[in-house]
């Protein structure tokens, strides 16, 4: 961090350094999936048996960087004055850690609560047809796909995201942590696999790909499963019921989809 702040200015550290290590960590999560669906490997862990064709994943892939370089970009470096009065700095000592813990724990339980009711409102009739469609076009997702959203989708529910360090001014480390935290959590939310070593395996309350999975390929009107990360909001606002009752029958007759 000493190099950093000592060889870049906050402005281009917070924008075109948070872009660059945003779309690194980005596409160096959402590739291999898409590897994993051309060559079969660990196909046993495939929720659904379908797989998206090469143009499909070109087409997510070309899109994906049209939107990151003209709506991401120019939004995060208009949104710095903001950030900035908020508190965001970049100096030298870094919070504490449990400062560091608490406010990405504040961001995760914030950003969920705020994505479920964002995401539920895209859901209704004419946003859905007219905005979140574009992010639905893929009902077999892969990790690329948990960006691949209408521009509008984009901003609106990126407001879920970034809510919590606009309210708390963290240190720029801090914020770089929660956004590389929420990228590698939606990336594995969308990457079509449920492995033995999945998080939904061993955090509590975490939903993970086989939650999020079941959003994506169930008739828009009855998915369910708004929430982003969490599986409590569906739970307590009754939006898991289909996906509750498929899991159940499975249970049963020892089945998996």
């Amino acid at each position: 961090m000493q190099y950093l702040i000592t060889h870049f200015s906050e402005f281009q550290l917070a924008t075109v350094g948070t872009f660059l290590i945003h779309e690194s960590i980005f596409f160096l999560s959402g590739l291999p999936s898409i590897y994993f669906e051309r060559s079969g490997l660990f196909s046993k862990y495939k929720i659904q048996k379908k797989s998206n064709t090469s143009e499909a994943q070109e087409k997510c892939i070309v899109r994906l960087v049209l939107y990151h370089v003209c709506v991401n970009l120019p939004v995060m470096l208009v949104s710095y004055p903001t950030f900035r009065f908020m508190g965001l700095r970049s100096s030298l000592p870094l919070p504490h850690w449990s400062v560091i813990i608490s406010q990405i724990i504040f961001y995760f339980i914030l950003e969920d609560f705020v994505f479920y009711w964002g995401h539920r409102i895209l859901h209704t009739k004419w946003l859905y047809k007219h905005v979140h469609s574009i992010h639905h076009e893929y009902a077999t997702p892969f990790g690329l796909t948990s960006e691949y959203a209408h521009p509008a989708e984009i901003l609106f529910l990126g407001f879920a995201t970034v809510v919590g360090p606009a309210l708390t001014g963290p240190h720029l480390f801090t914020l770089w942590l929660w956004m590389i935290l929420r990228v590698l959590e939606t990336v594995e939310a969308h990457s079509g696999y449920h492995f033995p070593w999945s998080p939904s395996n061993f955090l509590p309350l975490y939903g993970g790909a086989d939650f999020h999975d079941y959003h994506h390929r169930v008739l828009y009107t009855k998915s369910g499963n708004y929430a982003s990360t969490f599986v409590y909001m569906d739970w307590l606002f009754g939006t898991d019921k289909g996906y509750r009752k498929l899991r159940a029958i499975e249970e049963v007759e020892g089945k998996n989809y």
